[in-house]
């Protein structure tokens, strides 16, 4: 069993403070990613050192999940800490919480040989959770969740990302 409790206790905390000001909800997060040998990536962000690749049929070095793996898991692993924060805050008791996804895609795009999109054509989420909370509870959970998960809405929202090009010349 999942202990809510200090869970609980600091999502209301949170909550007041950003009650009282919320001006401190309002952040601004940076990744850093370097590829500099086949398409192996370093991404850094604060205390954190992560690496994606691709396979070494589509040129990588396999050193890592590809961007696509590391995608799917932002949005699972986040529907899933919602979920529990949800369920702690609510008061409704879980053991665990697993999410599955699933996205549909068309690789040919990346390689510019299809006309479909480059991103996925479709994305699903089950969430399977060990409970013995009646399920009204724990679907009043999922709907809290479903509106609540930032990268929920990251997948739901079409976003126009804002981008430029520094070039730095070799010394």
């Amino acid at each position: 069993m999942i202990d809510l409790s200090p869970i609980a206790t600091a999502h209301q905390w949170i909550s007041e403070m950003f009650k009282k000001d919320p001006e401190r909800g309002l952040n601004t997060a940076t990744s850093r990613a370097r590829v500099d040998n086949k398409l192996t990536c370093h991404i850094e962000e604060g205390p954190w050192k992560l690496v994606a690749d691709m396979s070494p049929k589509a040129g990588g070095g396999g050193e890592g999940p590809t961007p696509g793996v590391l995608g799917r898991a932002a949005l699972g692993s986040c529907v899933a800490i919602v979920y529990v924060m949800e369920a702690a805050r609510l008061g409704v008791p879980v053991e665990s919480v697993e999410v599955e996804v699933q996205a549909d895609f068309d690789d040919a795009a990346l390689f510019g040989v299809s006309d479909s999109v480059a991103g996925y054509i479709n994305v699903r989420y089950t969430i399977s959770v060990v409970s013995d909370a009646p399920e009204e509870d724990l679907q009043r959970v999922k709907d809290f969740t479903d509106a609540r998960s930032p990268y929920v809405d990251v997948f739901a929202r079409g976003q126009t990302p804002e981008s430029s090009l520094e070039v730095v010349r070799p010394d």
